[in-house]
C-alpha cells in the first residue's frame, strides 16, 4: 500500500502542530485563524521537548477552537529514537526538569552548530540562541544566508545526521519520556511509525503508551512500509488510539488528522468534549 493511503483522511482535528516555540513560524495568536481555514475546530501544540509557555491550561478555547497543550518528545531505544506525543499536558515537576534540561543542551548544541556552519560555509546567520531551538531553524538561517544551499539542502548535506555540522543532542530514554510524560499527560502516544529506520520495532514500543499516529502526511517517505492495516492492527490488538495530524512546521495545517469516529474516543480520554 503506498503513503498516499496512509495520508488520505477527512480530519475533524489536527493533532500535530509546532509553533515558534520551537521549530515552526506559527504563533499562539495565528491559530484560530488556520485552524478556521483548515475547517478543523481541535488543534494541539505538540512542540519539541516543550511546552508552549503561552498556552496556561491542558485543553483551552481560543476563538472557538479548541486548542489541547501537547508536547512531541525525542526519546532513545537500544536501536533508534522515537517521538512520543503527550496531550492536555499538566506542568509536573518531573516534566519542567526534564524540559529544561533538554532545553539548555539545544541551546548549548544550537550554538555549537552554527559556529560550525559559519566556519564550514563563510557565511553569518541571523539566528538567535533561544529555548525551542532546532535544526529546521537553522536550515531556514542557512537558506537566507548567502551560503549556496537552500533548505533542503541544508538538511541533506550541512547539518543532517552525519554530516559536516551535524552535533548529536542529548536525548532522554524512552522509559524516562514515556514515565514523565505518563505523569504529566491525559494522552501519549507513539508519533509517525514509518518514519523510523525499523518501523516493526517502533510500533512494539507504542504497544506500551496510549495511542499511534495513524493519521500522518508522510509524501514519499518510507513508502514500502507505510501500510496504515499494521497501526490499526496493533491498536486493535493493545487498545490504542489513532490520533494523527499534520506534524505543521508551517502555516498549512489540517493536511490529516484523525476522523469523527477516531478522534471522537481520544477526545473522551482528555476530558474536555
Amino acid at each position: 500500500m503506498t503513503t498516499d493511503s496512509v495520508e488520505t483522511t477527512t480530519p475533524s482535528a489536527d493533532l500535530h502542530i509546532h509553533t515558534t516555540a520551537s521549530d515552526g513560524i506559527l504563533t499562539v495568536e495565528e491559530l484560530p485563524k488556520v485552524a478556521h481555514k483548515a475547517d478543523v475546530d481541535t488543534i494541539a501544540v505538540t512542540d519539541h521537548d516543550r511546552v508552549h509557555p503561552e498556552l496556561t491550561a491542558p485543553v483551552s478555547t481560543h476563538d472557538s477552537v479548541t486548542i489541547i497543550r501537547g508536547i512531541e518528545l525525542r526519546v532513545s531505544t537500544s536501536d533508534q529514537r522515537l517521538d512520543l506525543l503527550g496531550y492536555a499536558v499538566r506542568q509536573t515537576d518531573s516534566l519542567m526538569e526534564l524540559t529544561n534540561s533538554i532545553q539548555q543542551n539545544r541551546k548549548e548544541r544550537g550554538a555549537a552548530m552554527i559556529d560550525a556552519v559559519e566556519s564550514y560555509l563563510d557565511v553569518t546567520l541571523d539566528i538567535d540562541i533561544r529555548e525551542g531551538l532546532g535544526r529546521p531553524d537553522i536550515a531556514r538561517a542557512i537558506h537566507e544566508s548567502d551560503a549556496a544551499y537552500d533548505y533542503s539542502d541544508a538538511f541533506g548535506e550541512v547539518i543532517g545526521s552525519g554530516d559536516p555540522c551535524y552535533i548529536q543532542r542529548d536525548i532522554p530514554s524512552f522509559e524516562t519520556g514515556a514515565a514523565v510524560l505518563s505523569d504529566a499527560c491525559a494522552v501519549v502516544g507513539l508519533a509517525h511509525p514509518f518514519r523510523y529506520p525499523d518501523p516493526d520495532a517502533a510500533l512494539e514500543y507504542a504497544k506500551k503508551l496510549d495511542a499511534v499516529e495513524r493519521y500522518y502526511a508522510y509524501g514519499n517517505q518510507n513508502a514500502d512500509h507505510a501500510d496504515p492495516a499494521d497501526i490499526e492492527d496493533i491498536a486493535a490488538d493493545n487498545d490504542l488510539l489513532l490520533i494523527g495530524g499534520s506534524d505543521a512546521h508551517d502555516r498549512t495545517i489540517g493536511v490529516t488528522g484523525p476522523p469523527p469516529t477516531a478522534f471522537e474516543p481520544f477526545a473522551t480520554q482528555i476530558s474536555y468534549n
